[in-house]
């Protein structure tokens, strides 16, 4: 049975605290009308239910408005536990670890841009390799490769795959301090370290794109985007089948935990450890280490990137001023402070295909963003339009300083494959100006945007409940997909 909802607020809805047996807290979901109506009915909403029944959990089972169902943890969801008497849960991270987006800008006018589009896309796809299982084309002995996963984008730009100002652009600098590459298993490394420098396959993707419409021209500027038109370069990926194997490790152990500390949950795929336990430690090391490998996958890219319009536009990055505008980490637990009832408390939240969207002020933000509040870079579906936003100071006390990450899938891989056919999909992009290419025709069909939610509705859900607000549209004019 799927649980009930109830509209507090302007697109907040509220699942009561009696709505399911055991559930410790409400739940809370982000949507406006167009869209809860094609999730009153998901099985997602179970998942909310089952996870503000976990131990430790304060204030809310929170769900943006691109919430589908995901192993254990909903997609789009938020929960913050106690960090004291609270849980860490692998699931609840994610199985793509440090699954992330950045934005590249650009000097450059769509008018320079679009002529060459084509030859773009056609060179970096030769030098960004993707796809499942694909490897990278760093040539670094496995010896310094862990060095990625200890000092993240640090390590990356000192071995030359960025430039030092890209590291004040980069959530936690591109590198969490709680790594510890001990927890991580040989598995992992073995899997991982071939893929560093790749795109992957699914939904992630590499977008050419042009600045479509600014709605807050000053704020706009201080993130770096000038004017209507100007072209930029998005990246969608993760820590690949690095994050994946610590994940899956994790989960195991986490559900042997459970005996040993007697948590009990409504759904054993959200198998969870008491944040302070040894597992839970454990854990924290090693999804610290997968998150500095997301980091450096998307920065090692970015090089190439570069390299890629270098040779196209015959223009050095640097006076194409190819600086990045921010990059966000989708799926991630991290150690926050946030007032709950009046306190100023601890909590351990966990981020599932959700992003941080902290206002202004935040310690976190890096200073070239405190006073503005960091960029938040919501990526759409292939074909459709991009959002820069920004967070307010209301979702600081409403979702723990969190918004939505992207579209979130209302339709299976498998169905999309069966109703699209690749020659459908390409001439839709075709039909818009967007020049697509893709490693198989499989992929075209599984991420065809019907497959996905309206990404403007998910917008206007978050703006419309005030935890967040658009500044900058993007739109694609090339696309790259694994």
């Amino acid at each position: 049975m799927i649980p009930r909802l109830r509209k507090i607020d302007n697109c907040k809805y509220e699942m009561p605290l009696d709505e399911k047996r055991g559930m410790r807290v409400p739940g809370i979901i982000y949507s406006n009308e167009t869209i809860i109506k094609g999730v009153e009915n998901d099985e997602s909403l179970n998942q909310v239910a089952n996870v503000a029944a976990l131990p430790g959990i304060i204030k809310a089972s929170i769900a943006m408005p691109d919430i589908h169902l995901g192993y254990g943890f909903p997609i789009g969801g938020i929960a913050a536990f106690d960090f004291n008497d609270g849980i860490i849960s692998p699931a609840s991270v994610g199985y793509d670890i440090n699954c992330g987006v950045r934005l590249i800008k650009t000097n450059l006018h769509e008018n320079e841009v679009k002529p060459k589009i084509r030859e773009l896309i056609d060179e970096i796809f030769v030098n960004v390799p993707s796809g499942v299982g694909r490897e990278g084309k760093i040539k670094i002995g496995f010896s310094k490769l862990e060095n990625f996963l200890s000092e993240g984008v640090n390590y990356a730009v000192e071995e030359g795959f960025g430039w030092k100002s890209d590291l004040e652009r980069i959530e936690e600098g591109g590198k969490l301090e709680i790594a510890d590459r001990s927890k991580v298993s040989s598995r992992a490394r073995e899997r991982g370290f071939p893929q560093l420098g790749s795109l992957g396959a699914g939904n992630h993707f590499l977008e050419i794109q042009v600045v479509d419409k600014i709605f807050d021209a000053e704020l706009a500027k201080k993130f770096g985007i000038e004017y209507e038109g100007m072209v930029a370069v998005m990246v969608h990926t993760g820590s690949r089948g690095f994050g994946h194997q610590v994940a899956t490790e994790y989960v195991e152990r986490a559900s042997q935990a459970m005996v040993k500390y007697g948590i009990k949950v409504a759904d054993k795929q959200l198998a969870a450890a008491p944040i302070g336990s040894k597992e839970g430690e454990d854990y924290m090391g090693a999804m610290g280490a997968a998150a500095n490998f997301g980091f450096s996958n998307r920065q090692v890219i970015t090089k190439w990137i570069r390299e890629s319009f270098e040779k196209v536009m015959g223009e050095k990055a640097e006076d194409m001023d190819m600086e990045l505008v921010y990059d966000v980490a989708h799926n991630i637990a991290k150690r926050e402070e946030h007032i709950i009832e009046g306190s100023r408390k601890e909590v351990m939240v966990h981020r599932k295909g959700a992003t941080r969207a902290f206002p202004a002020g935040r310690k976190e933000v890096s200073a070239l963003y405190r006073e503005t509040g960091h960029p938040v870079i919501i990526p759409g579906t292939m074909g459709t339009a991009s959002y820069v936003l920004v967070g307010t100071q209301k979702n600081l006390g409403e979702s723990f300083g969190s918004t939505c990450h992207g579209s979130g899938r209302v339709m299976s891989r498998s169905k999309a494959v069966k109703q699209y056919s690749e020659q459908m999909v390409r001439s839709s992009m075709e039909r818009k100006g967007i020049y697509v290419r893709a490693a198989t025709k499989y992929v075209l069909q599984e991420e065809v945007p019907e497959s996905y939610k309206n990404v403007d509705e998910v917008i206007d859900s978050v703006q419309c409940a005030g935890i967040s607000r658009p500044v900058v549209r993007l739109r694609p004019i090339g696309v790259m997909k694994g």
